[in-house]
């Protein structure tokens, strides 16, 4: 399988990147450490989770995500065959949005300990509190650096402002660059990305990796009315995306897979690493069946028609 090499780093990642905020939420330890198992043994070596997941289950601090991560990897004895994501600065339950030394600092430490490694690969700011000076938090990101504890970092939702404003005062200080970055974008989602950061994505080389690929699941093609929203726990996140524009993007999907007969969220995976700069898009799974169209995203090479089709469809 081709790899992908991250922004200007060493680290090279298989182009489907397995979302780990399932994991603790509606996938317990033993079934995430199945769909671990089962992604690792297609040759797939990418993970992301945060230290926040999943604190909505009770409120709390989160960790879930990383400590079950943590176990299985232990388990396994294979941390060193995964290149391990994780992201700090997110709100929970009982803690506001903090991008501050002292908060970057101390929560490196805890997902260190839950996630039983000595090192985070990939380190994302995951929201930013736009009051925290950009360099006070990558003189964090310096000094955890410098410790061994963060190999690189990265960007996921920061303003396109505060974005360059950390580039300068990555180059004006001599402290660390964002590596990649971590946006919204999908076939529902397209207008944020691409008006906002795309061309920043490629001024500064940024390896772009999606989160919500598949539109909360709505870009399965499972939800197609109110009725549908019953279908899992997601389900009320989706129901904005039952428009005219949504019910035509599935239209689109619907005819793309058929001609390829695969699914619709493959085509919508594959139509996601046939932009530019799109590394590795985030995709969680709850079942075999699931990660099988995950697996066969990066096999379907969609043409030019079918690209038309689709971004026609989702303008």
């Amino acid at each position: 399988m081709k790899k992908i090499k991250i922004g200007n780093t060493d680290l090279e990642v298989a182009p489907i990147n397995l979302g780990g905020n399932v994991f603790g939420w509606t996938l317990d330890e033993k079934k995430s450490f199945e769909i671990l198992d089962a992604f690792t043994a297609k040759g797939f070596n990418f993970i992301d989770t945060a230290d926040m997941y999943s604190y909505w289950v009770d409120g709390g601090e989160g960790g879930q995500s990383e400590t079950i991560l943590g176990k299985w990897m232990k388990e396994r004895g294979n941390r060193k065959d995964i290149v391990l994501a994780t992201k700090v600065g997110g709100e929970t339950g009982t803690h506001p949005v903090d991008t501050s030394k002292k908060h970057i600092l101390e929560a490196v430490d805890k997902s260190l300990q839950r996630l039983q490694t000595d090192h985070i690969d990939l380190y994302y700011t995951h929201f930013d509190d736009e009051k925290t000076p950009v360099e006070e938090t990558l003189e964090a990101y310096d000094e955890i650096i410098k410790a061994g504890k963060v190999r690189y970092i990265a960007a996921s939702n920061i303003s396109p402002e505060r974005l360059e404003a950390s580039f300068a005062a990555s180059e004006k200080n001599g402290l660390p660059k964002y590596e990649a970055l971590q946006p919204h974008y999908n076939l529902m989602e397209r207008e944020g990305y691409e008006s906002n950061y795309a061309a920043l994505a490629k001024k500064y080389n940024l390896t772009v990796f999606p989160y919500w690929s598949l539109a909360a699941g709505f870009l399965t093609g499972k939800y197609r009315s109110k009725e549908d929203l019953n279908k899992s726990v997601r389900g009320g996140s989706v129901e904005k995306y039952l428009t005219d524009k949504g019910l035509g993007v599935i239209a689109a999907l619907d005819k793309v897979a058929e001609k390829h007969n695969t699914s619709q969220a493959t085509v919508s995976l594959a139509w996601l690493l046939a932009q530019p700069q799109i590394g590795a898009p985030i995709a969680s799974a709850t079942s075999e069946s699931q990660l099988q169209t995950l697996f066969n995203a990066p096999e379907l090479q969609l043409d030019a028609e079918d690209l038309a089709l689709l971004n026609n469809a989702s303008k």
